[in-house]
Protein backbone atom coordinates (compact mmCIF):
# COMPACT_ATOMS: atom_id res chain seq x y z
CA UNK A 1 0.00 0.00 0.00
CA UNK A 2 2.53 2.71 0.89
CA UNK A 3 4.26 1.92 -2.84
CA UNK A 4 1.43 2.34 -4.66
CA UNK A 5 0.69 5.93 -2.51
CA UNK A 6 4.53 6.53 -3.42
CA UNK A 7 4.14 5.63 -6.85
CA UNK A 8 0.49 7.64 -7.02
CA UNK A 9 2.44 10.63 -5.37
CA UNK A 10 5.45 10.81 -7.98
CA UNK A 11 3.13 10.55 -11.23
CA UNK A 12 1.35 13.31 -9.87
CA UNK A 13 4.38 15.79 -9.20
CA UNK A 14 5.39 14.36 -12.80
CA UNK A 15 1.72 14.96 -14.77
CA UNK A 16 2.07 18.73 -12.28
CA UNK A 17 5.43 19.44 -13.89
CA UNK A 18 4.50 18.62 -17.43
CA UNK A 19 1.00 20.70 -16.94
CA UNK A 20 3.19 23.27 -15.83
CA UNK A 21 5.41 23.44 -19.25
CA UNK A 22 2.60 22.63 -21.24
CA UNK A 23 1.31 25.82 -20.05
CA UNK A 24 4.20 28.27 -20.61
CA UNK A 25 4.87 26.29 -24.27
CA UNK A 26 1.61 28.16 -25.19
CA UNK A 27 1.38 31.06 -27.45
CA UNK A 28 2.49 34.60 -25.07
CA UNK A 29 0.79 37.70 -25.49
CA UNK A 30 3.20 40.70 -25.34
CA UNK A 31 1.58 42.56 -21.94
CA UNK A 32 4.07 45.80 -22.32
CA UNK A 33 7.55 46.55 -24.02
CA UNK A 34 10.56 49.25 -22.98
CA UNK A 35 12.96 50.54 -25.06
CA UNK A 36 16.14 51.54 -22.56
CA UNK A 37 19.67 52.76 -24.39
CA UNK A 38 21.25 48.63 -24.27
CA UNK A 39 17.99 46.89 -23.84
CA UNK A 40 14.21 45.99 -24.49
CA UNK A 41 12.65 44.87 -21.57
CA UNK A 42 9.45 42.36 -22.32
CA UNK A 43 6.61 41.73 -20.70
CA UNK A 44 4.58 38.80 -21.96
CA UNK A 45 1.67 35.99 -20.52
CA UNK A 46 -0.99 34.20 -21.82
CA UNK A 47 -3.68 36.39 -21.42
CA UNK A 48 -1.98 39.68 -22.03
CA UNK A 49 -2.66 41.47 -18.71
CA UNK A 50 -2.97 40.94 -15.17
CA UNK A 51 -6.01 40.36 -13.03
CA UNK A 52 -6.47 40.42 -9.26
CA UNK A 53 -4.72 37.22 -7.24
CA UNK A 54 -1.67 35.54 -8.02
CA UNK A 55 -0.27 36.08 -12.18
CA UNK A 56 2.28 34.30 -13.85
CA UNK A 57 4.20 35.87 -16.41
CA UNK A 58 7.73 35.73 -18.73
CA UNK A 59 10.31 39.02 -18.55
CA UNK A 60 12.59 38.85 -21.76
CA UNK A 61 15.77 40.83 -22.12
CA UNK A 62 17.03 41.64 -25.73
CA UNK A 63 20.15 43.80 -26.85
CA UNK A 64 18.44 46.39 -29.44
CA UNK A 65 19.79 44.26 -31.95
CA UNK A 66 17.32 41.31 -31.29
CA UNK A 67 19.72 39.06 -29.69
CA UNK A 68 18.76 37.44 -26.38
CA UNK A 69 20.89 38.32 -22.88
CA UNK A 70 20.91 37.46 -19.59
CA UNK A 71 21.14 39.89 -17.12
CA UNK A 72 21.85 37.68 -13.82
CA UNK A 73 20.36 39.73 -10.94
CA UNK A 74 16.99 40.64 -12.22
CA UNK A 75 14.19 42.26 -9.71
CA UNK A 76 10.59 43.48 -11.17
CA UNK A 77 8.27 45.81 -8.47
CA UNK A 78 5.06 47.10 -8.54
CA UNK A 79 3.55 50.12 -6.95
CA UNK A 80 -0.17 52.10 -7.03
CA UNK A 81 -0.64 55.09 -5.77
CA UNK A 82 -3.27 55.21 -3.00
CA UNK A 83 -4.41 58.95 -2.29
CA UNK A 84 -4.06 59.74 1.82
CA UNK A 85 -2.12 56.47 1.87
CA UNK A 86 1.29 54.82 1.24
CA UNK A 87 1.40 53.16 -2.19
CA UNK A 88 0.36 49.53 -2.47
CA UNK A 89 3.69 47.50 -2.84
CA UNK A 90 3.96 44.19 -4.70
CA UNK A 91 7.31 42.40 -5.43
CA UNK A 92 7.42 39.53 -8.14
CA UNK A 93 9.42 36.05 -7.64
CA UNK A 94 11.78 35.87 -10.56
CA UNK A 95 13.50 32.62 -11.96
CA UNK A 96 15.85 32.21 -14.94
CA UNK A 97 14.75 30.21 -17.58
CA UNK A 98 16.14 27.42 -19.93
CA UNK A 99 15.58 30.34 -22.75
CA UNK A 100 19.25 32.68 -22.41
CA UNK A 101 17.52 35.93 -21.43
CA UNK A 102 14.04 35.07 -19.92
CA UNK A 103 12.71 34.60 -16.78
CA UNK A 104 9.84 33.19 -15.00
CA UNK A 105 7.52 35.01 -13.07
CA UNK A 106 4.53 35.47 -10.55
CA UNK A 107 3.05 38.62 -8.83
CA UNK A 108 0.05 38.99 -6.53
CA UNK A 109 -2.52 41.75 -6.90
CA UNK A 110 -5.00 42.50 -4.40
CA UNK A 111 -6.86 44.51 -6.06
CA UNK A 112 -7.51 46.17 -9.39
CA UNK A 113 -5.58 49.24 -10.83
CA UNK A 114 -2.77 50.77 -12.82
CA UNK A 115 0.74 49.59 -11.45
CA UNK A 116 3.46 51.16 -12.08
CA UNK A 117 5.93 48.31 -12.60
CA UNK A 118 9.63 48.65 -12.34
CA UNK A 119 12.48 46.57 -13.73
CA UNK A 120 15.89 46.65 -12.41
CA UNK A 121 18.69 44.52 -13.37
CA UNK A 122 22.82 44.03 -12.88
CA UNK A 123 24.88 41.31 -14.96
CA UNK A 124 27.55 40.73 -17.31
CA UNK A 125 25.43 42.49 -20.20
CA UNK A 126 25.17 46.08 -18.00
CA UNK A 127 23.39 47.67 -15.40
CA UNK A 128 19.84 49.08 -15.83
CA UNK A 129 16.62 49.92 -15.13
CA UNK A 130 12.84 50.25 -17.12
CA UNK A 131 9.44 51.64 -15.83
CA UNK A 132 6.13 51.22 -17.74
CA UNK A 133 2.60 51.33 -16.32
CA UNK A 134 0.57 47.88 -16.59
CA UNK A 135 -2.90 47.43 -15.63
CA UNK A 136 -4.86 44.82 -13.14
CA UNK A 137 -8.16 44.06 -14.40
Amino acid sequence: MKRLIAVITVAGGLFAVELATTAWSAELKVMQTQKTKDAVVTLKSETGQWKPGKNRFVLEFTSPSGQPFDVDKVALGASMAMPGMAPMVAGATLSPDKVPGRYLGTIDFPDTGTRQVTVTWDGSAGKGSARFSVPVR
